[in-house]
């Protein structure tokens, strides 16, 4: 497999941690990013970003590290981006923006090989993937796919898990996410009454949509599941609250406990396991889909079970979209070479 060229559409913070992550796969290489930001402030962001800061070079229109050049284009919409020119393979796009088919497919028009959307579509695409739950269904042939969002790769891994070790009836999920940036900081009048209050003063109930896409990556789970969303005054680490009425009605504390970590052993790449009690910035930097508290599993009655599971909404999904490109860069594209 010759490496995988890559262009980013939208450097925020998942743009920038894929550029990271990147710079440490041998077998990638990103070659080209769109941003409606300037060069110079884009390579600043990169050097100063708190997270874990890339000691890059800007050199004309182009961010240098250790010999990999990326040549960051003005790009509006993803028919502005000449990624033909580039020669790319894929498009990782992380703006939040460009979510329906037709958008995602003015990537291919523009020369890109294939389109991996950092968050879940807005109508159908090829595929919905969550690494470690149906990543065994790619498919050459697929040129439009979404690595679904964090909370979406955090709830369809515990989903999947619970119901294969004691059957799920029904389940009701609240994400405690991380404030946005396309939350004001102030009130500020919004298109949505609740998001035009200001993001680092309150907790905002928001709709969540992973329940929906759910029942598409796991059929079985159809009109069993149920959510929302809480944004707090908190810029990093988010928090999934899974509550699940089990089929078996024995199962303990102890044995969903159990159940996890036996899961972790063999999902090793997106779950991990905390017998501490942490809270959201121990998270912070933490590159699986999710982290599972033992000591927030509780029961209720005979088959009532709630659980708690951290993720950094930011790096761990730029994670899953490297692994994905990887994966489909295994595959080739239908016509081409592997």
């Amino acid at each position: 497999m010759s490496k995988l060229r890559v262009g980013l559409m939208g450097f925020g913070e998942i743009g920038r941690d894929v550029y990271r992550l990147s710079l440490t796969q041998p077998e990638m290489e990103v070659v080209a990013i769109s941003d409606i930001g300037r060069a110079d402030i884009l390579h600043y962001l990169m050097k100063t970003d708190g997270r874990n800061p890339v000691n890059a070079a800007l050199v004309g229109n182009n961010l240098v590290v250790d010999g990999h050049k990326a040549r960051i284009i003005h790009g509006v919409e993803p028919k502005d981006v000449p990624w033909d020119a580039f020669n790319v393979d894929i498009v990782i796009d992380s703006t939040h923006k460009y979510r329906t088919h037709e958008a995602m497919q003015a990537h291919l028009d523009s020369g890109a090989k294939r389109v991996i959307l950092g968050s879940l579509p807005l109508d159908d695409i090829d595929r919905v993937i969550v690494m470690g739950v149906n990543d065994d269904t790619i498919q050459a042939s697929d040129k439009l796919i979404s690595a679904a969002s964090a909370t979406t790769n955090a709830l369809a891994l515990m989903v999947d898990i619970l119901d294969k070790a004691f059957g799920v009836e029904y389940a009701m999920m609240t994400t405690i996410h991380a404030y946005t940036s396309d939350q004001p900081l102030r009130d500020t009048a919004a298109a949505d009454f609740r998001r035009s209050r200001s993001a680092a003063e309150n907790i905002i109930p928001n709709v969540n949509i992973s329940p929906y896409w759910i029942e598409h990556i796991l059929p079985r789970f159809k009109g069993k599941i149920e959510g929302s969303a809480l944004n707090v005054p908190v810029p990093m680490g988010s928090l999934l609250d899974l509550t699940c009425v089990l089929n078996k009605g024995g199962a303990t504390v102890e044995e969903v406990n159990d159940a996890m970590r036996k899961a972790a052993g063999s999902l090793s790449n997106y779950i991990e396991i905390t017998e501490d009690p942490i809270v959201s910035s121990d998270v912070i930097g933490n590159p699986h889909s999710l982290l599972f508290d033992t000591k927030g599993t509780m029961k209720s009655s005979k088959r009532m079970i709630k659980t708690l599971s951290w993720y950094d909404n930011s790096l761990g999904q730029a994670g899953r979209l490297v692994d994905l490109a990887l994966a489909y860069a295994k595959l080739g594209v239908e016509g081409g070479a592997a």
